[in-house]
């Protein structure tokens, strides 16, 4: 028998992601980035994070370093390190997010630069 969950997306201005997982040890989602946008540069204090690129290609930010990242590759960003991913191909980007630590809220997000006007 297929269980099918239906996945609530939330939308932003740069595409949307949906959550897999989320339990008190771990928050898992997919997320996809439109053409030519980017997440904002950010960063977290009670998390990390595991990006790993299902689709499509990127250019993932790390504290001011820029790594090219494609399908199949993948990149841990530690609590606190500042981190944004861009879509530099011309295809939807695809990745999956592994969240660890002890929170894992939305409000958890300290911005740096934000193309959109978020704080």
């Amino acid at each position: 028998m297929i269980i099918q969950q239906t996945m609530i997306k939330d939308h932003r201005p740069w595409g949307f992601y949906e959550v897999l997982s989320d339990a008190a040890d771990h928050k898992v989602k997919r997320i996809t980035v439109h053409p030519g946008h980017r997440l904002s540069y950010q960063r977290h204090f009670r998390r990390s994070e595991h990006w790993y690129v299902v689709s499509g290609k990127a250019v993932l930010t790390k504290d001011s370093e820029e790594i090219e990242l494609a399908a199949g590759q993948a990149m841990d960003l530690p609590a606190r390190a500042w981190h944004r991913i861009r879509n530099s191909g011309a295809e939807n980007l695809v990745f999956i997010e592994v969240q660890t630590g002890d929170y894992f809220g939305e409000d958890d997000i300290e911005r740096s630069e934000d193309d959109y006007g978020r704080a």
